[in-house]
C-alpha cells in the first residue's frame, strides 16, 4: 500500500480572522513527519479542535514574518515545553528568521526548554532524504517571503507481469532491482529497465502571500495539489497588487499554466465571509478542479 499524505487546514483567513476562519496554518503528515506551514494566532487551539497532538510536530516552515503567519508560535512552543516535547524541532524560514525567533522568545517569560533548530533558507532544496525533499522559492510580498513545495519521490516498482514472462521467481534478489541495479540470477543477467517502472513523484505546493510574479508557475509546475492564497476577487486586483496578494483568478491562472491537478484556495479576506463562493466561482471559470479551503478541512493523497 502506498504511503498517504494528509493535509489539514488549521487556519484559512487572511490578516484578520473571522468567526469561521482562523489565521493561516496548514499541517501535513507523511510517515513520521508532521510539518506545519505557518503558525498564525490560535493555531494550537486549532490542533485541539482537529484532535491532533502538537508534540508530534517535526518541522515548521515559515513563509514570512507578518504577524498573522507567526503569532501562534509563542503559545505553541510554550505548550510543547509544558508537555515534555523531547525531540529537535526544526524551524525553517527566510533570511532574518534566527534573529526574529530570538526576539520573539524574549518578548515573554518562556518556561521550560526546547531544542529548537532554526535555519534560514533562500531558494532551492533545503531538506532531502530517501523518501522526499522540501524546496523553497522567493515570492513578492514586501517582507521576505517564501513559497514551499513538498515532493514525495516516486519509487522504483517491479512489474510482476514482466517477471512472469521472463520466468524470474520472486525472492530477495529482487531488492537490487528496486535499488535500480541489474541482477544476475542463475547465470543470466536481468536489466532493471526491462523489469521495473518508476512511480511518478507526488508534489504539494504552498503559495501563501505574494503578488503575481513570473517565478510562481515554474516553481509549482506539475503539482498534484496547489494550496494558494486568493485574498481578493478580480474586481479588487489593484488592491491585491498594492498589498502584495493574489486574486482568485490569478491563482486559477497559475494552476492552469503550471498543469496543476488540483487547486485549493486559502487566505481569504474577511470581506468574503458571507459569500466565499464569489472567489470559487471566479477561479472555476479558469480552472475547474478548484476548491475553497475551510478550517479543519482535510485532504488525503496516496
Amino acid at each position: 500500500m502506498p504511503e498517504k499524505i494528509k493535509i489539514i487546514f488549521l487556519g484559512t483567513s487572511d490578516a484578520i480572522p473571522t468567526v469561521k476562519r482562523n489565521h493561516t496554518s496548514i499541517l501535513f503528515n507523511y510517515k513520521n513527519e508532521n510539518i506545519l506551514v505557518d503558525c498564525g494566532e490560535g493555531t494550537q487551539r486549532q490542533f485541539r479542535k482537529a484532535g491532533l497532538n502538537p508534540c508530534k510536530l517535526t518541522k515548521i516552515l515559515i513563509t514570512h514574518w507578518h504577524g498573522d503567519h507567526i503569532l501562534g508560535l509563542p503559545g505553541l512552543l510554550q505548550t510543547l515545553a509544558f508537555n515534555g516535547y523531547n525531540r529537535s524541532l526544526f524551524i525553517y524560514g527566510p533570511k532574518g528568521t534566527k534573529k526574529l525567533m530570538r526576539n520573539l522568545l524574549k518578548t515573554f517569560i518562556f518556561v521550560g526548554k526546547l531544542n529548537l533548530k532554526v535555519e534560514e533558507i533562500r531558494e532551492g532544496r533545503f531538506f532531502e532524504n530517501e523518501d522526499f525533499y522540501l524546496e523553497a522559492k522567493k515570492m513578492e510580498h514586501g517582507a521576505l517571503c517564501l513559497a514551499y513545495s513538498f515532493v514525495k519521490k516516486g519509487k522504483i516498482k517491479i512489474d510482476k507481469e514482466k517477471l512472469k514472462k521472463v520466468k524470474l521467481p520472486e525472492g530477495p534478489w529482487l531488492n537490487k532491482l528496486k535499488q535500480g541495479k541489474d541482477i544476475v540470477y542463475k547465470e543470466k543477467k536481468y536489466k532493471v529497465k526491462d523489469l521495473t517502472y518508476k512511480e511518478k513523484d507526488k508534489k504539494i505546493s504552498f503559495v501563501l502571500d505574494t503578488s503575481i510574479n513570473s517565478r510562481i508557475v515554474n516553481f509549482v509546475k506539475d503539482s498534484d495539489l496547489l494550496i494558494c492564497e486568493a485574498t481578493f476577487s478580480h474586481d479588487l486586483k489593484d488592491k491585491a497588487k498594492e498589498y502584495g496578494h493574489l486574486t482568485a483568478s490569478q491563482a486559477a491562472e497559475i494552476a492552469k499554466k503550471s498543469k496543476t491537478k488540483k487547486l485549493f484556495l486559502t487566505h481569504l479576506s474577511q470581506r468574503y465571509e458571507k459569500n466565499p463562493k464569489k472567489l470559487l466561482n471566479e477561479a472555476k471559470k479558469i480552472f475547474k478542479n478548484c476548491f475553497l479551503a475551510k478550517d479543519l478541512d482535510s485532504i488525503i493523497l496516496e
